[in-house]
């Protein structure tokens, strides 16, 4: 559960499954997670009635799940900082402890219910989305009772959403004559969820006060008024309404999203852009670099890099059927100076990856600076004698800033993921060998929606999030090498060997300048 894009364990446990005859419970399902799913799916693939089926099996495990978290809050509970060896108290002091100690763990059922199994961050506005899925889903099917009705429930969260607010305005406009407005509710399950929650809050705040411990409200229903979709203008339906549809819970990206920007070099050919790639922010780029660059650059590959380097020093990091070597920029210049390779070979790897940046940033038109996160030579190779019947993947699906989850339909910005990394690309030296395709997929890791065979000089870039899900298919014979680039918006997250690496090159620039530009000698055969 906790790496769901780990394709050799899901082989593994089908087998187990395959080969044990005892019946295998997952205990850490939750039912009425799956259900919300289940309904989102169906939602996605406009069967309203089926959708509505999901959705409401779901809110009725979710209240009956939160009873029964509520009830596992009955036993000892402690609060964090609480020394309960030295701290003492009179016995009503202790019983208002307990209890407000019992309130709390109460009050977090709303996290823990909207938390998937394995993971650290809770499905944002979980709750709520049930009803503003509901909402139009109940519109679709001609149910405008009950439409208005989800739609009260999903203002009781947010009472200054506008979208479902006009979604109310216009249900109300088309109700019969016989029927008034005033009279329909929101539901009473979530009315009094909310108003429990209510009074929930205010009670732990008056304690705080009353007792002099800290607390601050959680923030359970993050997305307030106007709701944060993918792309507002895709969201509204076409004909006069302006009825806005429900959220799509998937990943977003931050910023407004451009592409088509000039490329900066003229022999570079613009090959496919985002919609023939059937996605979004993404490229691909041939003749970035020359046949000769690239026999250059994978000679220095296999010269300098290291088995696990970039990897942990895990030599086989993601499949045990191929060997893994990598070097940074940074160790390509400690070999040039120390002779081990020319010199121009390594400042060739450096000039390679600034040029890539400077094309990424410039053809997706980014209006602040394009910092270096990580860049990596790498080279992958595949074992000889593991190759029959191979299932695996070279690379897993996954996505460069956020933690994929297949099964929910998103991608987690928290740790371990590096959600500071904002584009990709990944520039290929070579494309002869077996295997090693570049494949995007959509969210679900197993759907693939492009797919890029590599070849000297080829580009692919891409942005880093949930929306560019990415792997690499089993490379069966050879070895298949590239340069990998990863880039960040944020100043303070920029590679701190790229920093050195540019000191490195300062410093050879201002020296061949005063020895009049020999650039091909390295610093060591001059000793």
């Amino acid at each position: 559960m906790a790496n769901p894009e780990h394709m050799e364990i899901q082989e593994n446990l089908k087998n187990y499954q395959i080969k044990s005859d005892v019946h295998m419970v997952d205990r850490e399902r939750c039912v009425h997670m799956d259900d919300y799913h289940a309904g989102v799916k169906l939602y996605d693939a406009e069967q309203y009635e089926m959708a509505i089926e999901k959705f409401e099996r779901a809110l009725k495990g979710y209240y009956r799940a939160d009873t029964e978290c509520r009830a596992m809050c009955w036993g000892p509970q402690k609060f964090d900082g609480y020394d309960y060896i030295e701290y003492s108290a009179t016995l009503y002091e202790a019983i208002a402890d307990h209890y407000i100690q019992i309130l709390a763990c109460e009050h977090e059922c709303v996290r823990e219910l909207a938390t998937r199994p394995g993971r650290l961050s809770p499905i944002e506005n979980f709750l709520p989305l049930h009803y503003d899925f509901l909402q139009f889903s109940f519109y679709r099917v001609g149910n405008l009772v009950k439409a208005l009705e989800c739609a009260k429930s999903y203002l009781l969260f947010h009472p200054g959403d506008t979208d479902v607010m006009e979604n109310v305005s216009f249900y109300e406009s088309l109700l019969p004559e016989y029927l008034d407005p005033e009279d329909i509710n929101p539901r009473e399950d979530a009315v009094q969820f909310v108003h429990r929650h209510r009074l929930e809050s205010e009670l732990m705040r008056s304690a705080s006060e009353g007792l002099g411990f800290t607390y601050n409200e959680p923030i359970f229903w993050v997305t307030g008024g106007e709701r944060q979709d993918e792309d507002s203008a895709t969201n509204k339906l076409t004909d006069v309404t302006g009825l806005l549809s429900g959220k799509k819970a998937v990943q977003k990206i931050g910023r407004k999203l451009s592409e088509g920007g000039p490329l900066l070099y003229d022999e570079v050919k613009l090959v496919h852009r985002s919609d023939f790639l059937n996605g979004t922010q993404r490229v691909q780029l041939d003749n970035v670099i020359s046949e000769e660059e690239c026999r250059e650059l994978q000679g220095v590959a296999n010269t300098i890099t290291l088995a696990g380097d970039g990897y942990r020093g895990k030599t086989s990091p993601h499949t045990p059927n191929e060997k893994f070597e990598g070097a940074t920029v940074l160790n390509a210049l400690k070999y040039g100076y120390e002779g081990r390779i020319p010199i121009k070979s390594a400042r060739l790897f450096y000039d390679v990856s600034e040029k890539a940046r400077r094309i990424v940033q410039s053809y997706f038109l980014l209006n602040s600076t394009l910092y270096f996160s990580y860049s990596h030579l790498v080279c992958r190779t595949a074992l000889q004698g593991q190759q029959d019947n191979r299932k695996d993947l070279s690379h897993p699906i996954h996505a460069d800033n956020c933690l994929l989850d297949p099964e929910a339909n998103e991608c987690w910005k928290e740790f371990p993921a590096y959600t500071h990394r904002d584009y990709s690309a990944l520039l290929y030296l070579n494309g002869d060998f077996n295997g090693g395709e570049f494949v995007f997929t959509e969210m679900d890791a197993k759907t693939i929606t492009a797919s890029i065979k590599p070849r000297c000089g080829r580009l692919v870039g891409f942005s880093s999030g949930g929306e560019n899900p990415h792997g690499v298919k089993a490379v069966t014979q050879g070895q298949r090498c590239a340069v990998a680039l990863w880039f960040t918006l944020d100043p303070m997250y920029r590679e701190l060997e790229r920093l050195q690496a540019d000191e490195v090159i300062r410093t050879m620039d201002q020296k061949n300048q005063v020895d009049g530009g020999e650039k091909t000698i390295n610093p060591r055969d001059e000793l």
